[in-house]
């Protein structure tokens, strides 16, 4: 799959967007950055491929608050609670504000929640949809973890700190007056800069820097499990369970992490296919075995046949030939089939009779087929098959006797 990552600017959308963009082939490998209009922007394609908006660090805020049970992503009381949670925590007024839970949060437990401006955030989304690239997910350019990390980034003249960490996200100017407000770093902690800002960055911090390119933070920040495309952003439950069952299939197909996963699926499938291969082999081996013990007994009790075609058929032929010779009565004779009948209906009085030599037919034994339902089971105990045709019951031997 390919994924078409975008950064939002921290500005709202303008009438004629730009944006800066990546176009990955696989999701994590990136591909080049580039700004392009809207309309210009690239198409992901392949199985899975979706558009993810990125939110910079400097347009979010992060605030902790514990969910009261019965409050969850799905509830429809969920934007008035978190309202009032945070009412005497923020700088504007709720109403303009979006809020986003984190992944899975646990009634009860702390859980974050990241807070932008709606209207900013409407304008991006919008231009996205006019533009055809409508976002398949919205995530945080950074977001709370357990490990504290340090980035420096922007350009030149527009330099950034973003910290997150424990205590959440912090976006501040790349300056010595912010170096008073960053959370308590460990000293081996390496940071990542772009190259733009890298010179600026270890001479303000001090610091060994590890460069690393915008794409590759948009790419890591896309393979995170955030979304915050909720409440009023959040589409149809349909499309985002196609999306996200889209986009996991074909991660499992084609990520590093499942590798091992696919591995073993291949190699249960070809375990079955053997084992279905031996199962088939060893029924074909019984089903030859059983044939050619059939042939050799017909072989072997009428030595006359030279040539096996239809056993059973030959079979039942040759012992018919024996009885008639030796005078002994046939489940197929007329005889043996009268008697048959005889026996099932001793007080019906038949009309007339016909028959082929194997199929015996009598008629004006029976008129209707609930009177005949006793004189079918009965022929049918002593081997014969019957039905009612009209007024004509039809006889033939089910197997020879």
């Amino acid at each position: 799959m390919s994924t078409l990552v975008v950064l939002l600017a921290r500005q709202p959308a303008p009438a004629q967007p730009e944006f800066d963009h990546v176009l990955s082939p696989d999701g994590r490998s990136p591909g080049a950055r580039a700004s392009l209009p809207a309309a210009l922007l690239p198409q992901p394609t392949g199985a899975g491929a979706e558009v993810v908006a990125v939110v910079p660090a400097g347009a979010l805020s992060w605030h902790q608050v514990e969910l009261p049970r019965g409050v969850g992503p799905g509830s429809a009381r969920l934007r008035a609670v978190l309202e009032g949670l945070l009412e005497e925590r923020l700088l504007d007024e709720p109403e303009a504000l979006h809020f986003a839970l984190q992944p899975q949060p646990r009634p009860g437990a702390p859980c974050w929640v990241a807070v932008c401006d709606r209207a900013w955030l409407r304008s991006w989304v919008q231009a996205l949809e006019a533009a055809q690239r409508p976002a398949s997910r919205i995530v945080p350019e950074f977001t709370p973890q357990e490990e504290a990390s340090l980035h420096a980034l922007g350009e030149a003249d527009d330099a950034w700190l973003a910290a997150a960490g424990p205590q959440g996200v912090l976006a501040l100017p790349l300056s010595a007056a912010s170096l008073a407000l960053l959370p308590a770093l460990p000293p081996e902690l390496e940071v990542r800069s772009e190259p733009a800002v890298a010179a600026q960055a270890e001479q303000l911090l001090q610091r060994k820097l590890v460069l690393q390119q915008a794409p590759e933070r948009w790419l890591q920040a896309a393979q995170t499990s955030w979304d915050l495309a909720q409440l009023e952003f959040a589409s149809s439950g349909r499309n985002r369970t196609a999306r996200k069952l889209a986009a996991g299939w074909a991660g499992l197909l084609r990520a590093p992490q499942w590798r091992a996963v696919r591995w073993g699926a291949a190699l249960l499938a070809a375990v079955h296919l053997l084992g279905l291969n031996v199962w088939a082999w060893k029924e074909r081996a019984a089903l030859e075995s059983k044939r050619v013990a059939i042939e050799t007994t017909l072989t072997q009790t009428f030595p006359q046949i030279k040539t096996v075609v239809a056993p059973l058929v030959q079979m039942d032929k040759e012992m018919a030939l024996l009885r008639q010779a030796a005078g002994a009565a046939s489940g197929r004779d007329l005889e043996t089939m009268l008697g048959a009948l005889a026996a099932a209906a001793p007080q019906q009085a038949v009309t007339g009779l016909e028959f082929t030599g194997t199929e015996l037919r009598a008629r004006g034994v029976v008129a209707t087929a609930d009177a005949a339902r006793p004189l079918l089971t009965s022929l049918k105990g002593q081997g014969y098959a019957a039905t009612l045709r009209g007024d004509v019951l039809v006889i033939t031997p089910e197997a020879a006797p």
